[in-house]
Parts: C-alpha cells; sequence; structure tokens
C-alpha cells in the first residue's frame, strides 16, 4: 500500500487524489537564522509519521518503508548529522542532486553556520537538533520508526536523508535499531559515516542518488527472497538427510 504525505509544501491549498495534505507550515523556517521548527510543530509532524505507521499496521503490513522527498533536505540531514555526530560540515556533506563546487562549499558554509548558531540550544540533544535543522519529513520518518519499533513492525531505511531520521529515532529511543534493515548504500557523501554509526549491513550498493524510497524499494526484493529461502528450505529430517558418513 503507498500512501503520500504532504507534510507541509509551499503553495495554495489543492486536492489531489492519493496525496493526504497536512500542512502544519508551509515549509520550514531558514535554519541558518533560527530554528526550523518549533518544538510543536516537530511534533506534529513526528506524529504523522506515527499515524502513518498505525495505518500500515490496521492494514496488516509486515513491513514498513519510509520515502521522502523534500527541497533542500541533504542539506537538512547534514546538518543533522553534524550535530548528531559532532562533526564538521566538511566531513558530512556532498553534492545532492549534482550542485558544482562553488555550490558545494556555500552548502558547507550555511550547515556550519546553522552549527555555531543552534549550537547552545542543541546541546547534543537529538529531538532539539531536530527542530533546530530538520525538515517536516524528516520529523515525520523519525516518528514513523520509533512507532514501528513500539508496533513490532520492521523498517527498511532508504538513503541518506532517511538514515539521518534513523539516527535520530535512534537516539531519541535506542529500541528502535533492532526493528532496523538497511536497503542500500547510497553515493551521497555522508551516508557511509551514517551506516557506521548505526552499525549497519546495507543490502545493496548500487551508488543510487534518487531518494523517495526507491533504494529501499529494491531492496524488498532481497528481503522477500531472503523470507522464501527460510520458510521453504527443507530441514535436514525433510530432506533424508541423515548426517551418516558413506
Amino acid at each position: 500500500r503507498l500512501q503520500v504525505i504532504d507534510c507541509g509544501s509551499v503553495g495554495e491549498a489543492y486536492e489531489y487524489a492519493g496525496v493526504e495534505r497536512h500542512c502544519i507550515i508551509p515549509g520550514t523556517a531558514n535554519f541558518a537564522k533560527q530554528p526550523a521548527m518549533t518544538e510543536a510543530q516537530c511534533i506534529e509532524a513526528m506524529n504523522l509519521g506515527r499515524k502513518s505507521v498505525e495505518d500500515a499496521v490496521a492494514y496488516s503490513a509486515s513491513i514498513y518503508v519510509a520515502g521522502e522527498m523534500g527541497i533542500g533536505n541533504t542539506c537538512s540531514a547534514s546538518a543533522i548529522a553534524c550535530f548528531l555526530l559532532n562533526e564538521p560540515a566538511e566531513q558530512l556533506t556532498g553534492v545532492g542532486t549534482g550542485i558544482r563546487e562553488e555550490q558545494l562549499n556555500h552548502k558547507k558554509n550555511v550547515i556550519n553556520q546553522a552549527i555555531a548558531l543552534h549550537q547552545e540550544y542543541v546541546c547534543n540533544d537529538a529531538f532539539k537538533a531536530l527542530c533546530a535543522v530538520g525538515g517536516l519529513e524528516v520529523a515525520a520518518m523519525v516518528g514513523a520508526y520509533i512507532r514501528c519499533a513500539q508496533l513490532g513492525l520492521p523498517m527498511v531505511v532508504d538513503g541518506f536523508i532517511t538514515t539521518a531520521s534513523a539516527l535520530v529515532a535512534v537516539r531519541l529511543n535506542p529500541a528502535v535499531r533492532d526493528w532496523m534493515l538497511f536497503g542500500h548504500q547510497s553515493a551521497e557523501y555522508g551516508h557511509q559515516r551514517l551506516l557506521q554509526e548505526m552499525d549497519a549491513n546495507p543490502l545493496l550498493q548500487l551508488n543510487l542518488r534518487l531518494g523517495e524510497g526507491s533504494g529501499a524499494g529494491a531492496a524488498l526484493g532481497v528481503i522477500k527472497l531472503a523470507c522464501s529461502l527460510h520458510n521453504n528450505m527443507a530441514t535436514f529430517a525433510e530432506a533424508a538427510v541423515t548426517g551418516e558418513k558413506v
């Protein structure tokens, strides 16, 4: 079952079949100047993710995949990673959708500026880091991942942005990590570092740079094959394997 949730995009109100519109705010604030979200707005976005997982469970889903689409959200993910890993932007920032070197340097400078601005407020608090430099879609995925673990629903984590969300979720509730599978390692600079931090072994490494849950979706095929093999392979007794030497 595919669920598309608009957490708060900029633009006029609309009605479009297949899209659930929840305009918490029309886009987050400029985190180089102020927190991206208030704590109340962040919690509201997290609750959208929580409700999505509850819908999935009601639908009898056996696994959950979160994907995202946001404007500039590799910048947000890098900033979150910098706070959580206590590392500078130079270590965790990549080209995203394919920006030039000059734009990449500007991106790193903006993130470092945001880190300096919010350092006192965040003070090693993962939730406050999410409020300070996160996105509505990132917060929604944090809420979804936490709720998956609470309800015993395995989840497949996608790429760089979703892994940043996953790390926030684990910092807020370490038990969430046990319910996570990691679909792939993306080409985005910094993703490998996040995977290492979470002791994660991604199923695929295809140098994808796509988002929207595409890498996790590809990994679902491998997961289904593994389940089929596990469930249908004969035991030694069923295969008449005695263990006797001939």
